[in-house]
């Protein structure tokens, strides 16, 4: 047995040697190329937001093509290292289950194409977690990648401080070559600094402030770690150095739930530290959130100030007090880890034998954290030391605040959601498809800011626990080897574990892993902590070199398919771009539709292509369509074929998208355009479950009832007006119900969007009471909706009506007839034609 143990060892000390020794091997280093050009240029994508149309997918679809070479890559590795003998090499053929799910999950999809791209994203996170296992098996390689992530986090923060201290043209130019920049401006990147309702918020790349502040909650506990565990001076003073920018960009966010989070995950780690590198830890973190208090009154002002006065003196005001806080604290920092460490390290060393030591500093720690949070959010004056706009923040930390209430808002509708597809969800992309049937009130957010609930959505329990089971799967196997290993071994890989729990950690509270480039990064980190993991040996019955060349063949399979989807729906995207332009120059039919046709063969069913993009199919054929009915009106066979061709268009489109609330709204478009009142009512009765928080489907819905109701009457079929003037109130009172149901949600909780009665509405229920004689009814649903407005036709429309009302009680208002027909002389015929109409009884 022991002999067997260790020809074992042999063996997979002789494999990993391929690969973790070899330091001229050509693939690892091509493999270590492609991740720094991916971590350098994929945040300046917008760090690869999911965002759900074609003006975001191409980045994505690109970062796609290159994965799918690093697959390919990996794959040829693999063939000559992998050995499926270990538990952990189990694990990483699991993290195909991810991807596997998300295909489950497209036959029950809202939305087909959303959820093919959430595929293409998963298959991307699953070469990103294999090239983390392949690619730092070795401390090299460990190393480049911890290195790569260091240097591109701090390149990230001072690309954002760039546009706060007004150097934005300096950064535009430093990164427009490559970086995807404001479509209106290329020298600037996009709300690297946003302005919202609490101000001016510091973005940088991903022009969210919440998911930035993740970010740097991440860069900053991995520089603590590197300076609390470095010897190295010129690591301490870097990462020292840098780590004042990043706090102050931190606070610069003011982002509530990342100065929450943050303690959160700094304990997590303190967990895994002996009692030397917490106090340390402990130490650093706070000496430079002090230092970077006692500046960032000043930074905040000069930077608000340059938002909107360019100025250059002010500018370098502000870098020169970034500089010397810097300075001053990476001088402190090195002298701490130069003479206070050796220190620390022989006073606590008695404590490093004692089984729960690690546990004494945490538990202080949460206990003066706790009183600190106390004292800075009660009345006690603490709190003054920070920026008005950040104090404000901070007081707002509370569980009665709007984003809390939203955020739980969110959380209860997309658990009513998931229950309709409990088992394998509604794909990728489902939320942004159904959430508007299931929310409580008309909030508009395609992201449910919350990953784990988002998630359970689009794969459903399945799909869930799937990804829950291979996280705790990758983290036992990590922390059953970090306690087992030396100290050496454990700093090796720890930084990996710091990305990995504070994604996912704050992922709970917002949308973070919605940017494919922190998915990424997640996922490489989890490759990282099990790539050095010892899991124990697979009994496996069979030593067959098939089993072992199975998976690296499987991937190579898969890696050609991929680059082979992902470069054709990049074509696509290419094709539908040069469509965009060529409108911005031409109106010529066949110009336009080539390159649009292109797009659309290359990626069927694509909403954007075909309905809701800048240029559509669908839009430009009944754009000709119209025109042509225009120029030929008394021969509509030559229009015909143009509108059939959108219908059938339509018809696919909405096999494919039937919860895209534009696809609904335009085919009850095509339906009124064919005179199809009937069809349009039957489609807009339909529609209102999915879309129970957008007005206009009841608009149409009423006024189609009141139209087909005249058209009743002029029958004298008075079974089928009454019918539909019942059907249209019973939908008013539908509106009238939700409105009255805003009115419970919670004071501090916003609305969304406005829900009222429209003027249209209010003018269709007030003919429904002229119609049944009720005019005193009638006149008081109208008549707040009358403005002076007289070139506004639906204004136009109530006023005829409403003096239609007051001359039936026998109380015209002839000022406002003498205004009306001042407009227009016609307008006494048009209120004579209604007094003259004659309606049945009800």
């Amino acid at each position: 047995m022991s002999a067997s143990k260790n020809a074992y060892a042999a063996s997979r000390a002789k494999s990993n040697g391929t690969i973790t020794t070899d330091k001229s091997s050509i693939i690892f280093w091509i493999l270590a190329v492609f991740t720094g050009l991916f971590m350098f240029w994929a945040p300046f994508q917008r760090a690869l937001f999911n965002g759900g149309t074609s003006e975001f997918e191409r980045s994505i679809y690109s970062a796609s093509v290159w994965s799918s070479i690093i697959l390919l890559l990996v794959a040829i590795l693999a063939f000559f290292v992998f050995k499926l003998q270990e538990k952990k090499d189990l694990v990483t053929i699991l993290v195909f289950m991810m991807p596997l799910t998300y295909v489950i999950s497209l036959s029950n999809a809202a939305s087909h194409y959303l959820a093919t791209n959430m595929v293409y994203i998963q298959m991307l996170y699953a070469t990103f977690f294999i090239l983390g296992v392949f690619l730092t098996k070795n401390k090299l390689g460990v190393s480049i990648v911890a290195r790569l992530f260091m240097i591109s986090g701090y390149f990230i923060v001072l690309f954002g401080l760039m546009y706060w201290l007004g150097n934005k043209t300096f950064a535009g130019h430093l990164v427009g070559w490559f970086a995807l920049m404001d479509g209106t401006d290329t020298n600037l990147y996009r709300d690297a600094v946003m302005s919202d309702s609490n101000g001016f918020r510091l973005t940088s790349v991903f022009q969210y402030a919440n998911t930035y502040a993740a970010f740097l909650i991440t860069l900053t506990l991995s520089a603590i770690f590197f300076i609390s565990k470095s010897r190295k001076w010129y690591v301490v003073l870097t990462n020292a150095f840098l780590l004042i920018p990043t706090i102050i960009s931190f606070w610069l966010t003011l982002s509530r739930g990342a100065i929450v989070v943050i303690p959160v995950v700094f304990l997590i780690m303190m967990f895994f530290f002996k009692m030397s590198r917490q106090i340390l830890a402990l130490l650093q973190l706070g000496l430079a959130f002090v230092t970077s208090l006692i500046i960032l009154q000043k930074i905040t002002d000069i930077g608000i100030g340059l938002q909107t006065k360019p100025s250059t003196s002010e500018s370098w005001h502000g870098w020169w007090i970034l500089l010397l806080a810097s300075i001053v604290f990476a001088a402190l920092s090195f002298v701490i880890q130069r003479y206070l460490e050796p220190w620390l390290e022989r006073v606590t060393a008695r404590f490093d034998s004692k089984k729960f030591a690690t546990f004494i500093l945490p538990v202080a720690a949460i206990v003066i954290g706790l009183l600190g949070a106390i004292l800075l959010l009660s009345d006690t004056g603490l709190k003054n030391i920070l920026p008005d706009n950040v104090k404000t923040r901070v007081e707002n930390i509370n569980f009665q605040q709007h984003s809390v209430l939203e955020r739980g808002t969110f959380y209860k509708d997309a658990v009513k959601l998931w229950s309709e597809y409990p088992i394998i969800g509604a794909g990728g992309g489902a939320w942004a498809s159904l959430y508007e049937k299931y929310q409580n009130n008309p909030y508009t957010s395609r992201q449910a800011h919350n990953f784990a609930l988002q998630y359970l959505v689009e794969a459903g329990a399945l799909g869930f626990l799937a990804f829950i089971g291979f996280v705790i799967a990758v983290s036992w196997l990590y922390i059953r080897s970090y306690i087992r290993s030396s100290q050496e071994k454990r700093d090796l890989h720890f930084v990996f574990f710091i990305i990995m729990i504070s994604l996912l950690v704050h992922s709970m509270i917002d949308f973070d892993l919605s940017y494919v480039y922190l998915g990424a990064i997640l996922f490489l980190a989890l490759g990282g902590m099990l790539s050095n993991s010892s899991s124990g040996e697979l009994n496996l019955k069979s030593n067959s070199a098939v089993i072992h060349k199975l998976f690296p063949a499987s991937i190579a399979v898969l890696s050609l398919v991929m680059f082979f989807i992902s470069a054709q729906i990049l074509s696509a995207n290419g094709s539908y771009r040069q469509a965009v332009e060529v409108v911005k120059t031409s109106t010529d039919y066949n110009q336009i539709a080539t390159p649009l046709d292109k797009a659309i063969s290359l990626h069927p069913a694509h909403p954007d292509y075909l309905l809701t993009g800048q240029v559509s199919r669908i839009g430009i054929l009944l754009s000709v369509y119209n025109q042509m009915q225009k120029e030929n009106p008394n021969d509509p066979k030559k229009s015909e074929p143009f509108f059939n061709q959108a219908q059938d268009l339509m018809s696919q489109l909405l096999k494919k998208e039937p919860h895209n609330r534009a696809v609904a709204m335009q085919q009850l478009n095509m339906l009124l355009i064919k005179g199809n009142q009937q069809g349009a009512l039957e489609w807009s009765n339909a529609q209102m479950p999915n879309y129970p928080w957008y007005m206009d489907m009841y608009e149409k819905s009423i006024s189609l009832n009141i139209d087909l109701a005249n058209q009743a009457n002029t029958k004298s079929n008075t079974q089928e007006f009454n019918k539909r003037l019942d059907s249209a109130l019973a939908t008013y009172k539908d509106v009238l119900i939700r409105i009255d149901s805003l009115k419970n949600l919670p004071k501090e909780q916003l609305q969304g969007r406005e829900f009222a009665v429209t003027p249209s509405m209010a003018l269709n229920i007030g003919q429904i009471s002229y119609m049944r004689a009720d005019y005193k009814g009638a006149a008081a649903i109208i008549q707040p909706y009358i403005t002076e407005n007289m070139d506004d036709q639906v204004n136009r429309l109530i006023i005829r009506w409403y003096l239609a009302i007051m001359q039936k009680q026998g109380t015209p208002d002839q000022a406002l007839m003498n205004k009306l027909i001042a407009k227009d002389p016609a307008e006494k015929q048009n209120v004579d034609a209604i007094l003259a109409a004659v309606f049945p009884a009800k």
